[in-house]
Order: structure tokens, then sequence, then C-alpha cells
């Protein structure tokens, strides 16, 4: 039952009123009911790999300390001196003897535990409760080589808030991958329209028609040719390679080349199936032989969780593919701009880890240097954001089934929107943490 009436709901589930992506008054309530409530990626574990290292996350307004423990384990709290506020860290650093503040000299333990007040006498005996004055904890767990934060004490335990796509991502073994790069890039749209971008793949011809190549699926007419289909999968990989990085990672492009002269009997059908049951094989051998961890490509396939994609209610991304991954994170800066985040993932040999990449200075989404695939999604985005406001322009016109994704956690926005408990919103979680490429719109439990 919707507790609280909001502004511009999604009525019909494939109509998205435009309002939602620029409406100030829209925008402050996501802020008040939506990223208080939910569970958000923090930061990955290796930018804080040693006991006491600490990062900052922010979300709109709210900073937050996530820090690593003597057994290595993950404690957050809200970054601000109990005296009069200031916040005790700014990005990241390591704090051995806990958190001093650099105004009035307040000090912390690394529990948040409040070890000296300055010239403590001068202060009322009220002012100085034990349990008032240490730093106040912030939900945080691990989960998928991340520390994840929730400003709610109430909410669900996170792993529970991320399945299905919890256990897939599990099977991946995404845990023991390591970021090669991090970019950060500023988008003059909202947060939603930003990550719409990625959830489907009706855009992929028109967008990236270098994608689109021949020879790589079965002709409708005429024989196949079992060499053709070859050379069109390496020319597709390389592609994919030098567009995105971490979504084919060069170590697989060089595996996939090895085996250029296979010999593929039988129709399309069976032919195309081994070459992936072999490409994956390889790729499997090449990395485990190498030291890495690995998962059996050939076996997730069999489970029916070789995923391309998983999704993390709000704002939070995985792309797999063979041995690495990609990943995004969108955090809101306005009502019309957005930090999108980018990690490309790989697999290393335990001990042969890289140094984690430095945190990045965000770079607009025009920059010559990014990778091709998402500077050509970017083009769109600021031409859809300017073409929302049209008067004329009402909503969204969704597919049934090449969209249903955006339909499905707008829906789910209108829930944390209108003060469902956490209890009434769970099930629906369950329907958009999973793969949103090609995903129907679905009913949602009430």
């Amino acid at each position: 039952m919707y507790r609280r009436t909001v502004r511009y709901p999604v009525e019909h589930p494939d109509r998205i009123p435009k309002e939602r992506y620029f409406d100030a008054d829209f925008y402050q309530l996501e802020a008040e009911q939506l990223w208080p409530r939910v569970w958000q990626m923090a930061c990955r574990l290796e930018e804080i790999p040693h006991p006491h290292d600490v990062v900052e996350y922010e979300i709109l307004d709210q900073s937050v300390i996530v820090t690593r423990t003597e057994d290595m384990g993950v404690r957050a709290f809200e970054n601000a001196c109990r005296h009069r506020g200031v916040k005790l860290v700014d990005g990241r650093t390591t704090c051995e003897s806990g958190f001093v503040c650099p105004f009035h000299g307040w000090c912390y333990g690394a529990d948040g535990t409040n070890v000296k007040v300055t010239q403590s006498k001068t202060f009322a005996a009220h002012n100085l409760e034990p349990d008032e004055i240490d730093l106040r904890p912030v939900r945080c767990e691990i989960w998928g080589g991340c520390a994840w934060i929730n400003l709610d004490p109430e909410a669900p335990p996170l792993r529970q808030s991320l399945e299905p796509i919890a256990s897939i991502l599990d099977a991946w073994q995404v845990e023991s991958m390591r970021a090669e790069w991090w970019r950060a890039i500023r988008l003059p749209v909202n947060w939603k329209l930003a990550q719409e971008a990625f959830v489907e793949q009706y855009h992929v011809v028109e967008t990236h028609p270098q994608l689109v190549i021949s020879g790589r699926f079965p002709p409708r007419s005429g024989e196949f040719d079992p060499q053709t289909f070859v050379e069109a999968e390496l020319r597709y990989l390389r592609t994919m390679n030098e567009g995105m990085a971490g979504m084919v990672h060069a170590s697989d492009v060089g595996v996939a080349e090895q085996l250029r002269d296979i010999e593929l009997a039988g129709d399309a059908a069976t032919a195309m199936a081994t070459w992936h049951t072999t490409l994956n094989d390889a790729v499997v051998k090449h990395h485990r032989d190498a030291g890495s961890a690995m998962p059996d490509l050939n076996d997730l396939e069999a489970r029916g969780v070789n995923e391309p994609m998983g999704y993390c209610f709000p704002h939070y991304f995985v792309l797999p593919m063979y041995s690495s991954a990609s990943s995004y994170r969108f955090r809101p800066l306005g009502p019309e701009e957005t930090l999108m985040e980018i990690w490309s993932m790989a697999r290393f040999p335990e001990g042969e880890e890289p140094e984690p990449p430095s945190p990045p200075i965000p770079i607009d989404c025009d920059d010559p240097g990014l990778p091709p695939i998402p500077t050509q999604d970017f083009s769109n985005l600021p031409r859809q954001q300017r073409g929302l406001h049209t008067r004329g322009f009402e909503y969204m016109r969704l597919s049934e089934t090449a969209e249903g994704h955006i339909s499905n956690y707008q829906r789910v926005i209108d829930r944390y929107l209108s003060g469902q408990t956490h209890d009434e919103i769970l099930p629906t979680l369950a329907e958009v943490n999973v793969n949103p490429l090609e995903r129907p719109i679905v009913g949602l439990d009430s």
C-alpha cells in the first residue's frame, strides 16, 4: 500500500513521465526517501587493502567514512566530528591511530569511540555523554569485492537485498577480480537517464554499428561458412576489447586468436556451439594455468548463469565476459547531472595483483580519451536530456520486451518514494536485481 503521494508516478508500466528526469521536487523526494534507504556500493576493497585504510564515500549531501578493521573487515561512520560537524576524512587515507578533527583536535579511535575532547572542562556534562560524542556508525557490509553502506539501520541485510544477482555474480567469482583502471565521467543528465542507456540492447544497431558484424549469426539463406564465422567472432572480440577493455580482456582475445584454425563441422548451430564451448575451455585453462581464480565458463552456461550483465539496485552494474568484467556506478549530482564511474577489472595470480588505481579526476563525457563504446553512448545522452524538456513530449514509450527493466526499476523507486516498508519492497527487488538486457515488463508484488 502506498502511504505517500508520489509526484509523476509510473501509472502505466510502459510509459515513464518525463518529469522524473528533471523535476526538482521529484529529485528532492529521491534524496529523502530513496538514497537514505538503499544499499550503495561505497568502494572497491582494493581501495582499502590494509588495516586502518580509509576511504570517503559521498552521496548527495552525505559523507561516509569506510575503514578496514584489524581483522580485514569493514566499518563505516558518518564523516562528521561530533563537536561542530567538521569532516574528518577527505578522499583516501590511512588512520592507524584513529581520527583527529583538524579544527579543535577532538580524537576518535578506529572503532569510532571518542578518546579525547580538548579543554573538556569547558563543556557542560550533557554535551559530553559518551554515547553522544562517539562517531555515529553506518551499516557496512562486504560483497562482490566491494564495501557497501546503508544509511538506514532498519534495511534488510545486503545479501538479501541483492538477490538473485548476488548468487549469479558469486558464480562468476567477481570478488577475485581487480581493477586495472578506473574512470569518472560527468554526465549532464539525470542519474536514471544515464544508467538507462546501458540496460537494453535496442540501441546497439544504431549507436554501435561497429558491433553489428556480418557472419556472426547463421545466414537466413545460403550455406554457413565456418571460417567466415570464426573471423567475424575474432573481429567482434577485438572490437569489444578496443572499445571497452574490461568487457573482453586482451589476454582472452589472444586465446581466441590461437583458435583461428579450429575445424568446425556440422550445421551452423552445432559449429557455433563448438566454437563457444572450445573458446570457453581455452580461456579457463589459460587463466587457471597462470594461477588465477577462474570459474568454469561452460559450467556457468550449463547452469544458466552465464549472464552478460548484473544490475544491483539502484546504481551498480557488473558486466562479466570471459575472464574480465566492467562495472559501473552512478551517483546523482543534481536533477540533471550525474557522476558515472567505470572500472575495468581482470584476474591476476595471487600475489601479482596490480596496485589499485588512483581515484580519478572526473572528465567530461566528450573527452577524447574515453573508449569508443561509452563515447557513443554518451553522445546520445545530453541530446536526450534536452529533448525531454520539449513541451509536446510527455513520457517515455517503452518496448514491453526490449526495455522492460526501465519500467521495473522505476516502479520500485516509486515504492520507496511512497513510503512502503522494507518488507513490502523486498520482493520487488528480486525482479530488478537481474540481468536487465531484454528484460520484459513484469508484474511487481503488491
